[in-house]
């Protein structure tokens, strides 16, 4: 989160264009690059002295590894950091960064089922022993298949796509719940469950909501049709509650964990959808959920996480993803004329929100003798499989008098909302 922001701002700042206007800084001499340097130096530590090449979840960025650190960590946490230790070492001309955060990515992928194909969420970093055996796309998980896309797109790394085509493909067949194609058929909507990542069985009733970032990812596959569908799921139970509990029971129909600490999910995946499809019932989605965020989580000196999204209770808490992401995707949602926005699709989001952008300069490492390619047993990518964003419109753009048009037929929403318990 930190790394992230001090390179976003260091690539911003040095960008010879400037176009989100004069952000130069009079004598700026690559500060926040040798901070960012300082920073990721301290974090290096997590990475010694583990037998698997998965770092420590803990790191004291004084003294390094405390003597009493769990050997437990997440696969998200332990394989979402290639972006920012990648960029620090394509920025330095140093390997050491992006080395250990690839063979921790490495070391996460040899270690799935070889059954479903599926990591599981909590791995002992000495053993590679899977502590927690849940496979989802939520908690646990969640940024570890994001960064194997977007590590593609950033570095073009061939491994980083077969990677993710892989995962995807395990995801559609052992995570996937519902008829098969989203939109039309027989049988209930389309579901994404958690299951045991050796057996694929289900393993709960209930998703979370950072789950919600995926149909968000999908956009970026060009997978909109998916995406649209999915979204629509969170964004039922958004309008149930004006907020997302961060566990949802869809059996049960109530939430399992009612908090909801301002998460950017939902709005990430909105705007996203936004930017591919052009279908303004989007920015109704983002008005509509701008409006509960006024209505139910506004305090005196902030917004609040809700204790409880029933009964609307709040707690004296407000993350900092709250303005790193929720805010800025609800900005750039309603910020049409934003330079982002008339790029090229030259920027891409780091998980923590932070923008980066998509530069040849990233594309070329000077270390090959130092990192070689090494024999995957992925598949080979098939071509239709990473499809460019299609950013015209899946859907039909609608006319302004009726601008509030859902992108999907009628009685799919009617199922959607007899699922969250709407109706």
């Amino acid at each position: 989160r930190v790394l992230g922001s001090l390179l976003s701002a260091h690539i911003i700042i040095t960008d010879t264009k400037q176009p989100f206007g004069d952000m130069s800084i009079k004598d700026y001499d690559n500060e926040l690059l040798h901070m960012a340097h300082d920073l990721a130096v301290r974090l290096l530590p997590a990475f010694e002295n583990t037998k698997t090449g998965i770092p420590y979840p803990r790191v004291n960025l004084k003294t390094g590894v405390p003597p009493d650190s769990h050997n437990e960590t997440c696969t998200a946490g332990a394989g979402s950091l290639l972006v920012e230790f990648g960029i620090l070492s394509r920025l330095l001309g140093d390997s050491t960064f992006e080395w250990v955060a690839r063979r921790a990515v490495k070391a996460l992928w040899s270690l799935r089922s070889n059954n479903t194909g599926l990591p599981g969420n909590v791995v002992n970093i000495q053993t590679g022993h899977w502590v927690g055996k849940q496979s989802g796309l939520g908690a646990g998980s969640d940024s570890f298949y994001e960064y194997l896309l977007k590590s593609y797109i950033l570095f073009g790394e061939k491994e980083d796509l077969e990677m993710f085509n892989n995962a995807y493909r395990n995801i559609q067949n052992h995570l996937r719940r519902g008829r098969e194609a989203c939109n039309e058929g027989e049988g209930d909507p389309p579901l994404y469950v958690n299951v045991n990542m050796f057996t694929g069985q289900l393993m709960n009733t209930w998703i979370d909501s950072l789950q919600a970032f995926f149909p968000g990812l999908q956009v970026l596959i060009g997978d909109v049709e998916d995406a649209i569908c999915l979204h629509a799921f969170y964004y039922a139970i958004w309008k149930r509650y004006g907020a997302l509990p961060e566990r949802y029971n869809w059996q049960l129909q109530a939430p399992d964990v009612p908090f909801y600490p301002l998460r950017p999910e939902l709005v990430e995946s909105t705007y996203l959808l936004y930017q591919a499809t052009k279908n303004p019932f989007y920015l109704h989605v983002g008005m509509d959920i701008l409006q509960s965020l006024e209505k139910y989580t506004k305090a005196k000196c902030g917004y609040a996480t809700l204790h409880h999204v029933v009964e609307k209770t709040k707690e004296d808490r407000m993350e900092s993803f709250f303005l790193s992401e929720t805010c800025k995707y609800l900005y750039l949602l309603f910020d049409e004329e934003n330079p982002l926005h008339k790029s090229g699709n030259k920027y891409m989001f780091t998980t923590e929100g932070h923008i980066v952008s998509v530069d040849e300069r990233f594309r070329h490492s000077l270390w090959q003798d130092i990192l070689p390619a090494e024999e995957d047993s992925t598949e080979k990518v098939k071509p239709h499989e990473f499809r460019a964003v299609n950013f015209s419109s899946n859907c039909n753009r609608v006319p302004d008098e009726r601008r509030y048009l859902l992108p999907l037929k009628s009685n799919y929403m009617r199922q959607i909302d007899q699922m969250v318990g709407l109706v």
